[in-house]
């Protein structure tokens, strides 16, 4: 069925892989979505073709200079839409009143701050930063009840356990759903079956390229590091109201199974299709109804034997490093993301090799211990602390 009234959508970090997604799935719905504003940090000359092909009222970019070139490209071209640049234009569009729902696409900590503030103007959120949650999950959550927005998972992984777990569940230690515990999937990235003395060689351009999902490269090498899967886990635990404990990692080199959620009598619950990121946005854009992805349906002949292992967090030591830091509270979690972030932008320049990005993040971790968090201002400082103490460590590695 399709709504009588288009829903206004507005996409922060549209240029990237899950705002090119959702324009995707948005464009096979013209009656049903209108487009109110994109935003894009650097990537100019895709934003401008996005705005070309869908006419969004307002954009932003990060520099004042690039975003006063592309207006006037825009006006050249007969559009009215109305650019604007900066953090602050970033945050006024997440909040603005001609969108009802907000797509927080953005990378990295760069989105906690716009998507804050589409929560306090209790917008529909489609989630794929989870480094939000990651760095401010408590705090987070709590706006979100407090300023009644609804918050919808974007991350296949959380999207589909969303999809596993009983209608109205909510996220409360003592909901009596009979949940017993989340399995998220992992795909183990790139360097899988990768001998550990060969990863001190891997190069960026290895590291991003994945074998099943088509993502950016910071993303890329979260999951060839299994921090991604890190990042999801911490971020599951806060989604769905479950202690670190009851949220497990498996890898599934297929990434057929995108998660599954067991209950207290013995059934599991999967969600599967092909490894496509519109499936997600598409259920999460109609939710609770559901709409053509234009994902090919999954042929289960084809796909053959289904494999599972566990996780191998010798290699891989960001995955532990991801538990520990959830399990120790207070800005364990915002000191993790800040050091991966910045351990993964020197190896991406060349600077670190890649079995060096754990261990920049464990002497992040040790040498800053753990403090508690009361507010959002202790959010971001103690992000810049970090970043700062991981780029000095990083200098001199």
């Amino acid at each position: 069925m399709t709504t009588a009234i288009p829903q206004r959508i507005t996409i922060l970090g549209a240029t990237g892989s899950i705002g090119v997604s959702t324009l995707d799935v948005i464009a096979r719905h013209p009656q049903r979505y209108r487009v109110a504003a994109l935003t894009a940090h650097s990537n100019v000359a895709r934003l401008e073709a996005q705005c070309l092909a869908f006419r969004p009222e307002l954009a932003v970019v990060g520099e004042a200079g690039p975003a006063r070139a592309l207006q006037g490209r825009l006006r050249q071209q007969g559009l009215e839409t109305r650019v604007l640049s900066g953090p602050d234009a970033l945050e006024m569009v997440a909040g603005d009143e001609r969108s009802d729902t907000v797509v927080a696409g953005i990378v990295g900590a760069a989105g906690l701050a716009p998507t804050l503030a589409a929560i306090r103007a209790g917008k529909r959120i489609l989630l794929a930063n989870k480094e939000s949650l990651v760095m401010a999950g408590g705090l987070f959550m709590d706006a979100v009840q407090r300023h009644g927005a609804v918050l919808l998972p974007l991350d296949s992984e959380h999207n589909a356990v969303f999809q596993c777990l009983p209608p109205g569940y909510s996220a409360r230690p003592a909901d009596a759903s009979g949940v017993k515990r989340i399995l998220l999937t992992a795909s183990g990235g790139p360097f899988r079956t990768k001998p550990a003395a060969e990863l001190a060689h891997v190069t960026p351009e290895q590291a991003c390229a994945h074998p099943n999902w088509s993502m950016g490269r910071k993303i890329s090498v979260d999951s060839a590091t299994l921090m991604n899967k890190g990042l999801e886990l911490i971020e599951a635990c806060w989604l769905f109201g479950l202690p670190g404990e009851r949220v497990e990692v498996v890898v599934h080199p297929q990434s057929i199974i995108h998660s599954l959620v067991e209950y207290v009598d013995g059934s599991m619950l999967a969600q599967l299709g092909n490894p496509d990121m519109r499936t997600p946005i598409a259920h999460a854009l109609a939710y609770p109804e559901r709409i053509d992805s234009g994902v090919v349906g999954l042929d289960l002949v084809a796909c053959g034997q289904l494999q599972f292992e566990r996780p191998d967090t010798e290699r891989f030591p960001c995955l532990s490093l991801a538990y520990q830091a959830f399990a120790a509270g207070g800005d364990a979690c915002i000191n993790l993301n800040a050091a991966n972030e910045v351990a993964v932008e020197a190896f991406l320049a060349g600077r670190l090799r890649f079995i060096d990005i754990p261990d920049l993040i464990r002497e992040v971790l040790e040498r800053l211990g753990v403090a508690p968090v009361v507010d959002l201002d202790d959010v971001f400082s103690r992000d810049r602390r970090a970043r700062r103490t991981a780029r000095e460590l990083a200098a001199g590695w």
